[in-house]
């Protein structure tokens, strides 16, 4: 049996029965995971390089899951056909810009039924527009740390009106704003010290717009740390 990290684990919670996508798949240690834990019956292995393509098929042999799991490789959600039929998409340990231009692109893949498994290492909130914009509402979030890394998952489900946040809700997450945690505070001061030094070096004449920009970004953040305690 094979055994899943700290952050992986967490992704696994939320897989549906059925079968799972797994894009960018890491030597298919999720899908052989979940496999073997029952979680899904079938999955597809999606990579878009050779080398961990070629990674991922020998990892599946060896843990004897051919059957159960299909190595694919293609970009992004290309690795689903069109006879498919999809319960759960997972897209683990990218920045939020790239798993959104991932889902963007491949949104004619995106079915009712899918639910999305999104673990984001950086700029989660380009993340969340997204899924607004392709009508997809955020049911679970996680943030998590591991080895000194801080991670967000988010979890969504198609849904037949366009999903309404506020722009707290979309920087910081709808669910993660309710249930603010130590991890969460912890990221978000750090994020303002980053900020408040990247105001420090910023030329008040020749970047007005950024200057005006981070100042917006840290007023925001002060306002939701405040309610620490």
């Amino acid at each position: 049996m094979i055994s899943l990290n700290k952050r992986l684990q967490t992704v696994s919670k939320y897989i549906q029965p059925g079968v799972l996508a797994d894009i960018g798949s890491d030597h298919a240690y999720l899908p052989i995971y979940a496999v073997q834990h029952h979680l899904c019956n079938n999955a597809i292995a999606g990579e878009v390089i050779e080398g961990p393509f070629k990674a991922a098929k020998q990892n599946v042999h060896a843990h004897h899951l051919t059957q159960q799991i299909d190595v694919r490789l293609g970009d992004g959600l290309a690795v689903i056909y069109d006879n498919d039929v999809i319960d759960s998409i997972s897209i683990c340990g990218m920045g939020g810009p790239l798993i959104a231009k991932i889902l963007t692109e491949g949104q004619a893949k995106l079915s009712k039924q899918t639910r999305l498994i999104l673990q984001s290492n950086i700029q989660t909130e380009t993340l969340r527009k997204t899924l607004v914009n392709l009508n997809f509402t955020i049911i679970a979030e996680e943030i998590l740390i591991e080895k000194g890394h801080i991670y967000e998952i988010v979890v969504a489900k198609y849904s037949d009106e366009k999903p309404q946040y506020t722009k707290y809700e979309l920087k910081f997450g709808p669910i993660l704003l309710r249930n603010k945690n130590d991890i969460f505070f912890s990221k978000w001061h750090h994020e303002l010290t980053a900020l408040k030094h990247i105001k420090k070096q910023l030329n008040p004449t020749t970047h007005q717009e950024r200057l005006q920009e981070v100042s917006l970004e840290i007023d925001l953040i002060e306002e939701v740390l405040a309610n620490e305690n």
